[in-house]
């Protein structure tokens, strides 16, 4: 057969049933077999970005895999930023280039470029791919294909390239006379439960830190199971903020630079931390990393030993590494814990309860507002959105507000490229996510800025007829990057706002001719109504949320402080009695 037609069937048996595409002279023959090869299919997306955008999307929601192809030259790079965000949140996806035939490759000559859109692909994609290798013998195909995916998934999971010249890619594969791919045997670290369960039980103030890596490892159930039976508190980064229901009882909240002040009385009070499958980046230490839970033991599970030591450049120790897959260290922690008397953590989960309600992410003022305030709609759209939904939101203040203020359901997933974080990704993915799971309902949360990186993606839900719900958290700029200017910058809001030298579009325009149903929301008193019957209609349908410029993420750590201390400040007085640790200098003063 055709070597495509293999490819083809090849990402079939892996459960793939669509591939995103944008057509190329190098990415003709892949389409085409995808076309002709039965049980998967080609959507085409109107931008390479917006195709593996989507692609990591539809892994995300499936947690299998996700695809993507694209042709040579700039549609190869345009799949880079994508590709990224499936890098760095650990997401297996495959991506597919069309490159130039072999005859017109430059090689050895020293020149730029020979054939027509010839770009070296695989050096400017080796560093945030787990695997990127190009095709030279067709032979190879089932070999490389199957080491591919298997690098793909091992260890910390990532995506993978593979490169095929136009003319290999007509070349003629005997499928049983290839070579497969014969992979290593898995190294199993031992797990130091003991020595966990013994530092649980000196703990008085313990907070398990939930990360990505317990939907990585697929042992999400059994994280809750554990943590119900221990009863120990959970402080959760962004990744899992759905991993507990919002009324759960061992649920603190999303803590860090951008999180609840609630969570990080918690977090940076604690005597103990133990955090599974999050690498505590500064978004969830803080900066300098030292201030992070400065009296606590620390204890961390990672798959990866570089995450597991990087801490030591820079002055945040650690005190128990263990380097494991989160679904063999939860198995173990809940066999561990199962044979011993653990403390009773009443108190400091009714102090955790304090701290919730006397510093909650949606006040009564929020709600008092005559305009749109952004946590009083994200808090009404929390307890509008159906169940089960996936929620796809794109970076900047949009993320920021649902993290801290909405309140998942059990079957409710929010999905955001985590560490990335590219203006533009939650239209695509809700693509994705459309196509891989068609029975649950999708909502996307973008702001203008993230919506411009990819406005014509609405012709591609609108092409298919998908049932994505977009609401538009609409400021008129970027107020993420205002807020930033607000700290540092005097409140000049350069290439921020449209006097400094943005533009936008009428949304509501814009979709309509696209071919969406479009809504409007100006008022606060009008959420709940305008949100249901967003919701209610068949899709595609497109809401602007009219948020006043002047709302901004609060709290918001500034660089330099610790984390317990965000903006706006509260009176020295009433910090410190939220504090059992000693603040620090930088705290004792406004």
């Amino acid at each position: 057969m055709k070597l495509t037609d293999y490819v083809a069937r090849y990402l079939a048996s892996l459960g793939i049933r669509h591939v995103f595409a944008v057509s190329g002279g190098a990415s003709l023959h892949f389409i085409h077999s995808l076309d002709a090869v039965d049980g998967i299919d080609f959507v085409c997306t109107q931008h390479e970005q917006a195709g593996a955008m989507a692609a990591d999307g539809y892994a995300r929601v499936t947690g299998e895999w996700g695809a993507a192809v694209a042709t040579s030259g700039p549609g190869a790079t345009n799949l880079i930023t994508g590709i990224c965000c499936s890098y760095y949140d650990s997401v297996p996806t495959i991506f597919l280039t069309g490159q130039v035939a072999t005859f017109r490759m430059s090689g050895e000559t020293g020149v730029r470029q020979i054939g027509f859109q010839e770009t070296p692909i695989l050096e400017l994609c080796g560093p945030i791919t787990n695997y990127a290798v190009q095709i030279r013998d067709p032979q190879q195909i089932r070999f490389e294909l199957e080491k591919a995916t298997f690098l793909a998934r091992r260890g910390r999971p990532g995506p993978v390239l593979i490169d095929i010249p136009d003319d290999v890619q007509r070349m003629e594969v005997d499928p049983d006379a290839l070579v497969g791919f014969e992979p290593p045997e898995e190294e199993l670290l031992p797990i130091d439960a003991e020595g966990v369960v013994e530092a649980l039980r000196r703990a008085e103030r313990p907070v398990v830190v939930a990360g990505w890596g317990i939907r990585l490892a697929r042992c999400a159930d059994a994280f809750r199971g554990w943590i119900e039976r221990t009863q120990l508190p959970v402080a959760l980064t962004w990744a899992v903020a759905d991993l507990l229901p919002g009324e759960h009882p061992c649920r603190i909240g999303t803590f860090g630079t951008h999180g609840t002040r609630y969570a990080n009385f918690a977090v940076q009070n604690a005597d103990l931390i133990l955090a599974i499958g999050s690498r505590l980046d500064t978004k969830a230490t803080g900066s300098p990393p030292e201030t992070f839970a400065r009296e606590a033991t620390k204890i961390m599970v990672d798959i990866d030993a570089a995450e597991l030591e990087k801490f030591s450049s820079f002055g945040l120790e650690i005190d128990m590494r263990i380097r494991a897959d989160a679904g063999r260290a939860v198995a173990a922690f809940e066999a561990a814990t199962a044979a011993t008397e653990l403390p009773d953590w009443s108190a400091w989960r009714a102090r955790i309860q304090q701290w919730k309600r006397a510093y909650p992410a949606s006040t009564e003022a929020d709600h008092a507002e005559e305009a749109v305030n952004p946590y009083a709609f994200v808090r009404a759209l929390s307890r509008l959105c159906p169940t089960p939904c996936h929620v796809l939101i794109d970076t900047g203040c949009s993320i920021a507000w649902m993290m801290q203020a909405f309140e998942p359901r059990d079957g409710q997933r929010l999905l955001h490229d985590f560490n990335n974080t590219a203006m533009g990704w939650a239209l695509p993915a809700a693509i994705g996510a459309c196509f891989a799971r068609p029975d649950v309902p999708v909502v996307c949360i973008s702001g203008d800025g993230s919506l411009m990186m990819n406005l014509q993606e609405l012709a591609t839900v609108a092409r298919h007829e998908l049932p994505i719900t977009l609401f538009l958290m609409n400021n008129q700029g970027h107020s993420m990057i205002q807020q930033t200017q607000d700290q540092w910058l005097e409140s000049r809001y350069l290439a921020s706002s449209v006097e400094g030298g943005l533009a936008f579009p009428e949304f509501g325009s814009v979709a309509r001719g696209f071919g969406w149903q479009s809504l409007e929301l100006a008022r606060n008193q009008d959420c709940e109504a305008i949100i249901q019957q967003a919701l209610e209609l068949s899709g595609p349908v497109f809401c602007d949320v009219k948020i006043p410029a002047h709302h901004r993420v609060t709290p918001q750590v500034k660089f330099g402080r610790p984390n317990e201390d965000p903006e706006p400040l509260l009176p020295r007085d009433e910090f410190a009695a939220n504090m059992i640790v000693a603040p620090l200098e930088v705290s004792r003063e406004r």
